[in-house]
């Protein structure tokens, strides 16, 4: 499942096997930024390399591509994450349920790279409250610290004056 996500870089399961598989894809791609051949082979070890196929209309066939699937995650994925400590993946819970056993679906797609949906600077309301505070204090600090400093060189000079 992990080398299709990073094949695809979206796939459709349920709720459980998403959540478990988030884990294990995470921790690879976190080896993977590192970029050396140490990791290569530690991704190598768990993922197990496996050449990937795109289907062609015109043969009906599945055609080779030219790189494998750990090639695709040094040279493309991880990359793309250099600079984002966490959380390259997202949950997306679907309406439909399977048939059979109404297991939850839900898709399971790797996190674009300007995306900020799932970061934590958007927050929630309390953040974004607290964040109105700091700015309201820090834009008001500066002009009372200057009134401070204005009424400090007043009293100096009638200090100086007596």
């Amino acid at each position: 499942m992990a080398a299709s996500l990073f094949q695809h870089g979206a796939i459709r399961t349920t709720e459980a096997k998403a959540k478990e598989l988030r884990r294990f894809v995470e921790k690879l791609i976190t080896i993977a930024r590192t970029g050396t051949l140490h990791a290569r082979r530690q991704v190598i070890a768990k993922l197990r390399d496996r050449d990937m196929f795109t289907w062609n209309d015109a043969e009906k066939d599945y055609t080779p591509e030219d790189k494998t699937v750990v090639q695709k995650l040094f040279d493309e994925i991880a990359p793309r994450y250099a600079d984002r400590p966490g959380g390259y993946t997202r949950i997306i819970r679907l309406a439909d349920r399977r048939i059979g056993d109404a297991g939850v679906q839900v898709i399971l797609q790797l996190i674009e790279e300007g995306d900020q949906s799932n970061e934590k600077s958007a927050g929630g309301r309390r953040r974004q409250r607290a964040a109105k505070r700091h700015a309201a204090q820090t834009n008001t600090a500066p002009k009372t610290a200057e009134g401070a400093s204005a009424e400090n060189a007043e009293s100096k000079s009638e200090d100086a004056a007596e």
